[in-house]
C-alpha cells in the first residue's frame, strides 16, 4: 500500500502542475494567435501545430534524452510535467481561442466607447467572459491529462500505474493491483470533474 499512495501522490503532482502549465501557456498561445502582426501569429501557429500533432511519448523522449546533450537537464518528474503541460497547452489554446471569439462584438465596442486601455479591455472585459465559457472544455483536458500520466513511465517516472506494476511483479497479484489502479483513476477523474463543475457554477453566478 505505501507504493500505491506514493504513486497516487506523484500522479496528482503531475496532474496539478501539468494543468497549471497547460492552462497558463495555452492562454498565452491564444493571445498570440490574435497578435496584430503575422510575424507572431505564424510562428505560434507552426509551433502549436507541431506540438499537437506529435505524439506525447516522442516529446517526452526528446526532452529527457536529447536536451541533456545541449546542456539542459531536469529530473524525470520535472521533464514529464513540462512535457505533458506543453503538449496539452496546444489544445487548451484552441479552447481559449473559441471562448474569446464567442464574446459578443458589442463587448469590444463598449470597451472602445469607454476608452479602456488595451490591457484593461482584455483583463476586465474579454478574458473573464471567455474563461467562464470554456471551463467545461478545460475540465475535459484535465481528465485527458490524468489518463496520459502513465506515459511518463517511459522516462522513469514512478507514477501510480508503474508503482503498482512493480509491486505486482513482486507479489504476482496483477489482477488486484491493476483493479485498484483502475478504480483510483476513476475516483480521481470523478473528483476532478466535481471540482470543475463547482468552479463553473461559481463563475457563472
Amino acid at each position: 500500500m505505501p507504493h500505491f499512495w506514493d504513486g497516487i501522490l506523484v500522479t496528482l503532482q503531475i496532474l496539478l502542475y501539468g494543468s497549471l502549465i497547460s492552462f497558463s501557456v495555452g492562454l498565452l498561445w491564444a493571445l498570440a494567435f490574435r497578435a496584430p502582426t503575422r510575424f507572431v501569429r505564424w510562428p505560434v501557429g507552426l509551433i502549436t501545430e507541431f506540438i499537437r500533432n506529435t505524439p506525447l511519448l516522442v516529446q517526452l523522449f526528446f526532452l529527457y534524452f536529447v536536451l541533456p546533450e545541449a546542456g539542459i537537464q531536469f529530473s524525470a518528474l520535472t521533464t514529464g510535467v513540462v512535457a505533458i503541460g506543453l503538449h496539452y497547452s496546444t489544445y487548451t489554446a484552441q479552447v481559449y481561442r473559441a471562448g474569446i471569439e464567442a464574446v459578443p462584438a458589442g463587448q469590444w465596442e463598449a470597451a472602445r466607447a469607454l476608452s479602456l486601455p488595451y490591457r484593461k479591455t482584455w483583463t476586465a472585459v474579454i478574458l473573464p467572459q471567455a474563461i467562464r465559457r470554456v471551463v467545461p472544455a478545460l475540465g475535459n483536458y484535465v481528465v485527458a491529462m490524468l489518463k496520459d500520466t502513465p506515459l511518463l513511465a517511459g522516462i522513469g517516472v514512478l507514477e501510480l500505474l508503474q508503482r503498482s506494476r512493480l509491486q505486482a511483479a513482486q507479489t504476482f497479484q496483477y489482477t488486484e493491483a491493476l483493479t485498484v489502479v483502475g478504480v483510483a483513476f476513476i475516483v480521481v477523474s470523478y473528483l476532478a470533474s466535481l471540482l470543475l463543475r463547482s468552479l463553473e457554477r461559481r463563475l457563472v453566478h
